[in-house]
C-alpha cells in the first residue's frame, strides 16, 4: 500500500471539517492517513478528479484503500479504518445513502453559519502529515 492510499482531503476553513481531521489525526494511532487541505493546489485537483466543485468544498473526501468517499460515506469509511472502537461511530452508513447525503448537505451549507469560517492553527503533529 502507498503512503498516500489513506488520504482526507478537508476544508481548513471549517470548523467542522478541521474537527474531524483533528479528530482522525488523534486517534489514528498507526499512522494510517495523510491529510491535504481542500484549499491547496492537490485538494483542487483531488476535487476535480472525484467530480466534485473545488470551490464549493461541499464535502471532505475520505480516500481508504484506494477508494474515494464523500459526504456520509466518508465520516463513515474513516471511522471504519480507525479500528478500535471508532467502527461503531460509522452508523451514518447504515443510513440509505440519500438520506444520510441529504442530512450531510444541510450541515454543509450551513457550516459557516453553525460554527466559525476560521479554525484553530492545527497541532505540529498534524501539520507534519499534511502534503500541503
Amino acid at each position: 500500500m502507498s503512503r498516500f492510499d489513506d488520504l482526507i482531503v478537508f476544508d481548513a476553513q471549517c470548523i467542522f471539517c478541521s474537527a474531524f481531521a483533528r479528530l482522525v489525526h488523534r486517534q489514528d494511532r498507526k499512522g494510517r492517513f495523510r491529510f491535504v487541505t481542500a484549499q491547496s493546489a492537490t485538494g483542487q485537483a483531488l476535487y476535480r478528479a472525484h467530480g466534485l466543485d473545488p470551490a464549493a468544498m461541499e464535502t471532505n473526501i475520505v480516500i481508504v484503500d484506494g477508494t474515494a468517499h464523500v459526504k456520509m460515506q466518508a465520516f463513515a469509511a474513516a471511522m471504519r479504518a480507525l479500528g478500535g472502537l471508532w467502527p461503531v461511530m460509522a452508523f451514518p452508513a447504515l443510513l440509505p445513502r440519500v438520506l444520510g447525503d441529504w442530512i450531510y448537505d444541510r450541515i454543509a451549507r450551513n457550516r459557516y453559519v453553525l460554527g466559525r469560517k476560521s479554525c484553530p492553527v492545527p497541532p505540529a503533529e498534524l501539520k507534519a502529515r499534511l502534503i500541503e
